[in-house]
């Protein structure tokens, strides 16, 4: 019978990417901790912990107390053996972190980019002075993920438009990757912050959920079967065009801001909301919500909720996702109290009737999406590579 060669090196790579990730979830681990989760014996859990450790991909990380016999070692993942990169792009900011393998992060930088009209040297720019707090060289960047606003092209990767970044526009990404190497990735914010709720927010464990995102502009992102859906031209998710009863329709969609949906719940819509509802006008909306909150205006929140509810209803007739995340200045200002009234609001118009949550991510949630994309991607490189 033909040899089949390869086999015992392919099993080899299976179990060693699935103790990586083990030691990555449940670590530090001892050997026979390890045997015992991935099933192998003491020797094939040994011999694999050596060939990782020799490849630095393993470290020691203490030892555990026994019985009456010696302390076992633990191990873990080296988390100087790779590092990544995310950024946020905003029209007055650029915000880079670097993490290492582990999902740890090192170092947030945060650059002006007024100075420089061009993205490339201003993405160049905040990643260095990244790796420079970070004291990590650059070539030691295994992926870069960049979120911005506006549609990326599923196919090519390209800013296909966006009307707060002008600049970036086709031709960015070829520019980055020759700077900074072949896994640089556009990926629209919002999808990002999907990611960063689905692995350390509201919507961990769920596999078919939304994201409202809800400010001066607003955004969807959708995770269906686990996975983000862009949909053909990576247009999905742009919720602030949805039409809506009552509001006009856009005469030409060139033109931001004038989507039905964005007109019902953007900034200049709020802000007459609250004249309305006798609240004196605050820096931004984030500003209305919280007074509205903090002085006990339910009117407000009541028709905020309202508002809202209309886009939640539409995705859920659609999509039936079961759970949406309110995001956003707006979503993170409202908290608890908006999040509930909303899915009353959804309640009384839609018979999917959708669980609606505050979102449950700390930090930048654009910076730590960016950076678990980066992760899965250097992972999957780094941890096919130990035979």
């Amino acid at each position: 019978m033909p040899q089949r060669p390869g086999t015992p090196r392919l099993l080899r790579q299976i179990n060693d990417r699935a103790a990586l990730e083990l030691l990555l979830s449940k670590g530090p681990l001892t050997r026979a901790e390890l045997g015992e989760l991935t099933g192998l014996s003491k020797v094939t859990s040994g011999q694999l912990l050596s060939r990782l450790e020799t490849r630095g991909l393993v470290t020691a990380a203490g030892e555990r107390p026994g019985g009456r016999g010696p302390n076992a070692a633990l191990y873990g993942v080296n988390p100087s053996s790779a590092y990544v990169a995310g950024l946020e792009v905003l029209p007055d900011s650029v915000t880079a972190g670097v993490a290492d393998i582990t999902g740890t992060v090192v170092a947030e930088v945060t650059v002006d980019p007024s100075d420089a009209g061009d993205p490339v040297r201003v993405v160049h720019e905040a990643v260095l002075r990244a790796c420079e707090t970070a004291s990590v060289e650059l070539g030691r960047l295994r992926c870069f993920v960049i979120g911005t606003r506006g549609v990326v092209d599923p196919v090519s990767g390209d800013v296909r438009y966006s009307f707060d970044l002008p600049a970036w526009h086709v031709g960015i990404l070829a520019g980055l990757r020759e700077l900074l190497g072949d896994c640089v990735i556009i990926e629209n914010d919002v999808n990002l912050a999907a990611l960063a709720e689905q692995t350390y927010g509201a919507a961990r464990g769920v596999e078919d959920f939304a994201i409202l995102w809800a400010g001066v502009g607003q955004g969807l992102g959708v995770m269906l079967g686990g996975r983000l859906h862009r949909g053909i031209t990576g247009g999905a998710g742009e919720i602030g065009w949805l039409p809506v009863p009552g509001e006009p329709l856009p005469s030409d969609v060139r033109a931001p801001q004038t989507g039905s949906f964005q007109r019902l719940v953007g900034g200049e819509a709020l802000g007459g909301l609250a004249r309305e509802h006798g609240i004196q006008e605050e820096a931004g909306v984030a500003g209305l919500v919280r007074t509205a909150l903090a002085t006990g205006n339910h009117g407000f929140i009541e028709d905020l909720a309202g508002r809202l509810a209309v886009g939640v209803a539409a995705v859920a007739v659609v999509l039936d996702p079961g759970l949406v995340v309110l995001s956003g200045d707006i979503g993170r200002a409202g908290g608890d109290a908006l999040a509930a009234r909303v899915e009353e609001a959804v309640a009384r118009v839609c018979p999917s009737r959708p669980s609606v949550a505050v979102t449950g991510v700390e930090g930048n949630p654009v910076l730590r999406g960016a950076i678990v994309a980066a992760l899965g991607r250097a992972r999957d490189e780094v941890f096919s590579d130990t035979v």
